[in-house]
């Protein structure tokens, strides 16, 4: 089944500290047919990507194209500029830091809270995201009793 996809442009995410981090979301919208109307309650998993390129400049053209797919498909996609990077408050200081790692626990406990979460959480990534993702896979973040970290 593909889903029809509603992106929200900017949505910001509380970090423990009280700095907000800049996300883009693509969110499917399973439409009933017999009505024309969402289907409001719908719960999915979501898809992060969790790095310090904007998510409006050069990363925009193939962040649309890839998570859109993923998005009509039945996922929530999650993009996020790092702290200090893009739209995002606070100051950003060298890669891979616990800072970082930090951040990327506390979206995570962000998406897996929200209403349309099914509480499934993966991250999506290569290079630096790929590599944010197994630094934050080995903390094991705590979400829900269903989060869980996959690389795609």
């Amino acid at each position: 089944m593909l889903y029809t996809v509603n992106r929200k442009p900017l949505v910001w995410i509380p970090m423990r500290d009280g700095i907000k981090l800049a996300a883009k979301l693509w969110v499917p919208e399973l439409v009933d047919k017999t009505t024309d109307k969402s289907a409001e309650g719908e719960k999915y998993p979501a898809i992060l990507e969790f790095l310090p390129y904007r998510r409006i400049d050069w990363t925009a053209p193939r962040d649309e194209k890839n998570h859109s797919y993923f998005c009509s498909h039945g996922y929530v996609c999650v993009r996020v500029d790092m702290r200090g990077s893009g739209d995002s408050e606070g100051f950003y200081y060298d890669e891979y830091e616990k800072q970082e790692q930090d951040d990327c626990c506390d979206v995570i406990s962000w998406i897996s809270q929200q209403n349309w979460c099914t509480g499934n959480v993966g991250m999506y990534g290569k290079s630096w995201g790929g590599f944010n993702g197994l630094q934050v896979a080995a903390r094991r973040p705590r979400c829900t009793e269903d989060c869980y970290i996959h690389l795609f």
